[in-house]
């Protein structure tokens, strides 16, 4: 497709997006659950279709030297299908934002004044891999009233139309226009550039993928963004941690799952308990073929250890690689997570009530925890259905995006022929 081509064609998605965004904005709270039930029943019912499509994204992807994260992220199984199916009920059971009233109060001129909240408009969401992103923002947009156009990456442009469809029979069912969602069809990286520019038609980019992507997109946008550059994730165990629990939270925030933006890169744990806990822990690492990397004084402890650099502190590995510090206590520990955190998940693991408030308190990332894994950092574990993305921005939406980051709000006046005097 020629660049000309590429333009005229975003310029006609983005002109079907804001039109089918005023339906989607009027839809009541009940056409749009409909819509998301015969999103997920679609799912159910096109399971071999779309599972079939996914392996020969699968296939192309290994015979093109994809590394093995990517094609973990790129991977569909029944369950994962079905948990796209089941994400999209869940949004249904949601509470519909839209419309929703707050904060009304009577001013001395007897006027009412409040807000109410409505949908951004167009959402443009560009995406590596993750191919349960077309379920999971396709059903997040509608319920927040939102359109949406949908960038996959090329990788996934087999399964992403396969679920895609499934999206339009839902939108068809309910009697909502199947503009309300659309995925990009061409794989051309000038449809990118196209969509973080089309300020007439876009209201808002979510960029979803590699710290390269969002890096470029936050550079040559000129729509806003919502983003996240980094995961670099800590968990601290304190010196009055539980043995136990800090074993069993460490273990599962850096284990369960590598290629995540919410999984543990740095292991920060107290001079007083190191000698304890590390030596335990570090062989579970070991056992599960993570490769550690620590300053002198993990390596003293767990020989194991190669010697961490700078640069070990500052990575997002994705992969089975463990940075280690010893440190002295919380306010070391708060000092390094400052230093090199990129303001996503950090948790706590200690019995102290003092030092868990104060690190909920002074550690400014979008989640801070006390004694849990950071990979529950994630919208459906904190109840707002499927994430559309985690941002570490600081202005609209912070943490899990889920539907009321895809809403504002707009103040409303009640009055009864008031005028001003």
């Amino acid at each position: 497709m020629s660049s000309s081509n590429v333009k005229e064609y975003m310029h006609k998605m983005g002109l079907a997006a804001r039109t089918a965004a005023c339906f989607v904005a009027q839809a009541d709270t009940a056409t749009k659950n409909r819509a998301l039930q015969a999103m997920a029943d679609s799912l159910r019912q096109q399971m071999a279709q779309v599972l079939a499509a996914n392996a020969e994204d699968v296939a192309n992807a290994r015979a093109n030297g994809l590394d093995a994260a990517a094609v973990d992220r790129l991977t569909l199984t029944e369950k994962t299908v079905n948990g796209m199916a089941d994400g999209l009920l869940q949004i249904a059971q949601l509470p519909d934002p839209v419309g929703e009233i707050s904060d009304m109060s009577y001013r001395p001129s007897g006027i009412q004044v409040g807000k109410m909240r409505v949908p951004l408009g167009v959402i443009g969401i560009i995406y590596e891999s993750r191919p349960n992103v077309t379920a999971d923002a396709a059903g997040l947009c509608l319920k927040s009233g939102n359109a949406v156009i949908l960038r996959g990456g090329s990788e996934a442009i087999h399964s992403n139309q396969a679920i895609a469809a499934c999206v339009h029979a839902g939108l068809k069912a309910a009697g909502l226009p199947e503009t309300a969602v659309q995925v990009v069809a061409t794989t051309d990286r000038a449809a990118v550039g196209e969509l973080i520019t089309l300020k007439e038609f876009v209201d808002v980019i979510v960029p979803r993928g590699g710290k390269s992507l969002i890096a470029r997109i936050s550079a040559e946008a000129s729509v806003p963004v919502i983003k996240h550059l980094d995961g670099i994730c800590h968990v601290y165990i304190d010196d009055e941690a539980d043995l136990d629990k800090a074993i069993r939270i460490a273990d599962n925030a850096k284990t369960h799952r590598y290629g995540v933006c919410n999984a543990m890169e740095t292991l920060l744990v107290a001079e007083g308990i190191a000698e304890r806990v590390l030596p335990p822990l570090c062989k579970i690492y070991l056992d599960k073929g993570v490769e550690l990397r620590g300053d002198a004084a993990a390596c003293a402890i767990v020989p194991q250890m190669s010697a961490a650099t700078e640069e070990d502190w500052r990575t997002e590995y994705l992969a089975p690689i463990l940075s280690v510090r010893v440190v002295s206590g919380l306010d070391a520990a708060m000092q390094h997570i400052a230093a090199y955190g990129s303001q996503h998940t950090e948790s706590i693991v200690t019995e102290s009530h003092s030092k868990a408030m104060r690190f909920l308190r002074e550690v400014d990332s979008s989640s801070v925890m006390v004694n849990a894994s950071t990979r529950f950092a994630d919208g459906f574990e904190y109840g707002l259905g499927a994430e559309i993305g985690i941002s570490t921005d600081k202005i609209h939406a912070r943490g899990p995006v889920g539907l009321h980051g895809l809403t504002s709000q707009k103040f409303i006046v009640l009055g009864n022929g008031h005028v001003r005097g």
